[in-house]
């Protein structure tokens, strides 16, 4: 009896992390297919990760918010907790989306039909006393990954014109990058699965 014991445990947990894993993956492929499209303007960082292959990393436009964007800062505060934040983005004459407006937790109303929610996190630590200051969120959309060999190439070519990355958002602000776009055109499309 105790072998049958330990044969359906083994079952049991190995079907128990096979749906986690499923569930993990469901849900980013739902968000790469239903979530709201956002552009946003990318700089080159490093391109080589020894362990994953090339990639860029991604020091997008809201990478860096301005502390006076955050509606919401307590009376007295002088740096930030650790806590999550949203950030209030609305597409620009250029095509690529700009931050507008940003809270510790979860916004008050909803985004508009022009606008879009990111959620992210913010580290405690951060100066936020004087409105000349920034802060740094992080949104999980720090890097993306490349086919081998093709890393070095295109950071060049991001020093000399324009590269965004196409991000699909979710309703609660989660976000997952779509594309690398350069310009206009679609260079590497994350897929469903």
């Amino acid at each position: 009896m105790t072998g049958k014991k330990l044969i359906v445990s083994a079952l049991v947990l190995a079907l128990v992390q096979i749906g986690f894993l499923s569930w993990i993956i469901a849900g980013r492929a739902a968000i790469l297919r239903s979530g709201k499209e956002v552009l946003l303007k990318v700089e080159p960082v490093d391109p080589r990760d020894l362990l994953r292959g090339d990639y860029i990393s991604l020091n997008n436009n809201i990478s860096r918010i301005p502390a006076k964007l955050i509606a919401n800062v307590p009376q007295g505060m002088l740096s930030t907790d650790d806590s999550s934040i949203t950030v209030r983005l609305k597409r620009g004459g250029d095509g690529y989306w700009q931050p507008t407006a940003a809270w510790f937790g979860k916004a008050p109303a909803p985004a508009g039909a022009d606008e879009a929610d990111i959620a992210g996190h913010v580290a405690a630590g951060w100066d936020v006393r004087s409105p000349d200051v920034t802060i740094a969120p992080d949104y999980g959309i720090g890097r993306f990954y490349l086919p081998e060999g093709e890393g070095m190439a295109i950071q060049n070519d991001m020093r000399v014109r324009p590269f965004g990355i196409k991000l699909a958002l979710a309703a609660d602000g989660t976000a997952q990058i779509k594309a690398l776009m350069d310009g206009n055109k679609t260079l590497f499309e994350e897929p469903l699965y």
